[in-house]
């Protein structure tokens, strides 16, 4: 056997023996797109996991010290103790507590809180919506895929001979199959992780606003007892 042969021969028996390699083989183009569209879902999942663990904080433990000092008087030892713990939640109680160092009325307490949840909101979204639209473009990628290989395929065996028409039908339905499957396997867990992370970040909304109204009506009932 010549050496040319030889390593055609062994290229093509590892790609018959990986599984990965042959539905590559067979699935065309298109499972290369699938393939850029997962590599973007996945860097996008570690991104997201990453940012939403680093922005939240103990809830329950933050308001009991927050809340504390409030009750005390000493409001700025509470703006101090949120500056040390950066977060949505932080960053909104803050934005109450400088309002209520001035003295100011309920209303703009209120307004200034409201409008540091409309601006932390952005943060903890990030680019989470574009999972849903990775895995969306994961399915209809996987079905052009699918499309292609069984035109492919009736068109050959319209065309070739008795003797190869089951090969060529079982290439192109083996085509149509494996950008089907990739394209799945990329569209779940993308879904998934996108209805994960829109429960997480609403989380994080509830807590905010939980804690501005909880710290508004704790302001109001004390405002004899903040320090100047």
């Amino acid at each position: 056997m010549e050496p040319t042969t030889a390593a055609v021969a062994v290229v093509t028996t590892e790609t018959v023996g990986n599984p990965v390699l042959r539905a590559f083989n067979e699935g065309g183009f298109v499972m290369y797109v699938i393939l850029i569209i997962g590599l973007m879902t996945l860097f996008l999942i570690i991104e997201r996991f990453l940012v939403l663990k680093s922005l939240r904080i103990d809830k329950k433990e933050f308001n009991d010290n927050v809340f504390r000092m409030v009750l005390n008087g000493d409001l700025r030892q509470a703006i101090s103790y949120c500056d040390s713990k950066p977060a949505p939640l932080s960053n909104t109680v803050k934005a109450g507590l400088v309002q209520a160092l001035n003295k100011r009325p309920d209303e703009e307490i209120q307004v200034a809180m409201d409008a540091s949840v409309l601006r932390e909101t952005p943060r903890l979204e990030g680019w989470t919506p574009f999972l849903a639209v990775f895995g969306n473009i994961a399915v209809l990628a996987g079905l052009l895929g699918t499309i292609i290989g069984m035109i492919g395929s009736f068109r050959a065996v319209g065309s070739a001979d008795p003797a190869t028409k089951a090969t060529l039908l079982s290439e192109g339905i083996s085509h149509a199959l494996n950008c089907t499957g990739f394209g799945l396997s990329v569209s779940i867990p993308a879904i998934v992780f996108y209805g994960l992370f829109q429960h997480m970040i609403q989380h994080s909304e509830n807590d905010m606003i939980e804690s501005s109204m909880s710290l508004l009506n704790l302001v109001s009932s004390n405002r004899d007892k903040i320090k100047d």
